[in-house]
């Protein structure tokens, strides 16, 4: 086993396809790594794949026709990126990687809310790389799901299982906001926007209440 996959599941989390002709795969990957008490490293891959046979008769291997790699560094509590690197690995023209240098214009963009429309503003259509800027797209609510990683350092682990981030909301913290718009949970008036604008508690997450009991927690009802 090696270490990527002991940290992480790496079972398909599609539906069994044994009983379809695949035609085409396309991957997606973004993972986030604590640099610094302040800083996230964000990286984020995209891959197509052709299946064996399917362009060159007899080819028993699958064959990649794009592969791009994204590396942000992300300012925390900010969310400012302030380094941005975009690599081709495979691609299908050789002037496709001339617009690489054009990607560090990420660099001063807040990565948090308006994050989506400014990329689009920047790169979409023939100002990038179509399949660049999908996978940005990707990566930029990864940047905000890591807020959350980040405050568990700020616990110390201990000896038994314990719950290492409090779900209880500073009423100073107004962070909650940027999730405003982004989902029918977190629509304006919504659930989760009447449990933060109450400055009450977040409630304990599904998953994280599951998990909990696993281990013998009891962390109440779920939101």
């Amino acid at each position: 086993m090696t270490a990527t996959s002991a940290r992480f599941l790496g079972d398909d989390i599609l539906p069994d396809d044994s009983d379809l002709v695949p035609i085409h795969d396309r991957e997606y990957r973004v993972r986030a790594y604590r640099l610094a008490q302040d800083k996230i490293l964000i990286r984020g891959a995209v891959r197509d794949q052709k299946p064996p046979g399917l362009y060159i008769s007899h080819d028993p291997e699958p064959i990649t026709v794009h592969h791009m790699v994204v590396e942000l560094e992300v300012g925390y509590p900010t969310l400012t990126i302030e380094r941005a690197q975009v690599v081709f690995q495979t691609f299908p023209h050789s002037t496709c990687s001339m617009i690489t240098d054009h990607y560090r214009n990420l660099e001063g963009l807040s990565i948090a809310r308006g994050f989506s429309n400014k990329v689009r503003e920047l790169f979409g259509g023939p100002r990038g790389c179509t399949h660049t800027t999908a996978l940005l797209l990707a990566m930029g609510p990864v940047a905000v799901q890591c807020a959350w990683s980040m405050r568990t350092f700020e616990t110390p682990e201990g000896d038994a299982p314990a719950l290492r981030m409090g779900f209880g909301r500073d009423p100073d913290d107004e962070s909650w906001k940027m999730n405003i718009g982004t989902c029918h949970e977190w629509a304006e008036g919504g659930p989760a926007y009447r449990r933060a604008e109450s400055q009450g508690d977040w409630g304990i997450p599904v998953f994280m209440r599951e998990r909990a009991a696993s281990f013998g927690l009891e962390l109440g009802e779920a939101p």
